[in-house]
């Protein structure tokens, strides 16, 4: 029997998009999944757009009673999963049809009980913005706290080596946390070296999310890490040097 992978994603407001996110999980050719939809209080038409996939079932909708964040979303797709594997793609995004197959491999083959992989940039009509989002060969510890490398649509864990892991309740960076949770245990993760997935880059989510961005970090700093104010600020400063200088390197011409 193959791997059974959980697939966790919330979604808000995402019926323009998620029809297309649900057939890239369908047109996986690992075929043994279960897709966990944690609706969060969606005011369009999130839930019609989804309705019709039910008819898999392999396809899960829940619904949250009260707006909570992404955070509380995918913490109740967790809590619901079954899989051996755990990964995540949000409700804008999208997976080639080889993501899973090849991550699974990857991840048996190098005994990783967790990986990631690099990704293509597409803009909001799916067409491709010709980058491609590689990260470090052999990624630290060190390297993911002074920056996120782990596009969370790429993440994906083992249960039996984890357990299921809460994911945090803060309104942003709740994927940082979960990654830099795995890589406290492991010390180092390698990722696929291909791009095995879109990521979709919405105009209302760049020039405004700069300044959530930096706040959200020095919550992740302050809180996560424990460090008191003026270290965070310090280690703030170390992932704007990173994000600015270093990041870039990572962002190659797409094929």
């Amino acid at each position: 029997m193959e791997a059974l992978v959980s697939i966790i994603t919330p979604t808000f407001n995402s019926g323009k998009f998620v029809s297309e996110t649900i057939l890239s999980v369908q047109n996986q050719t690992h075929t043994n999944w279960e897709l966990l939809l944690v609706d969060d209080c969606s005011t369009d038409d999130t839930i019609e757009a989804i309705t019709p996939f039910l008819s898999d079932s392999r396809i899960k909708l829940h619904k949250l009673d009260v707006n909570s964040g992404a955070g509380i979303a995918r913490n109740r797709a967790v809590s619901l999963a079954k899989g051996d594997y755990i990964a995540f793609v949000d409700s804008d995004d999208l997976w080639k049809p080889e993501k899973l197959r090849k991550q699974l491999d990857f991840m048996r083959q190098n005994s990783q009980p967790f990986t990631f992989s690099f990704y293509d940039c597409i803009d909001e009509d799916g067409k491709s913005l010709h980058k491609c989002i590689e990260a470090p060969r052999n990624l630290s510890y060190r390297q993911l706290f002074f920056c996120n490398f782990v596009g969370n649509l790429t993440g994906m864990y083992s249960v039996a080596y984890f357990g299921k892991i809460g994911i945090s309740s803060i309104r942003k960076r709740q994927d940082w946390i979960l990654w830099l949770t795995i890589l406290r245990q492991l010390k180092k993760a390698k990722p696929v070296p291909e791009s095995l997935a879109f990521y979709r880059v919405r105009k209302d989510s760049i020039s405004a999310s700069k300044w959530k961005l930096l706040k959200s970090n020095y919550v992740v700093y302050k809180d996560f890490h424990k460090l008191n104010s003026v270290v965070s600020v310090l280690a703030m400063c170390g992932f704007l040097f990173t994000q600015l200088l270093v990041k870039p390197r990572f962002s190659k011409k797409a094929r």
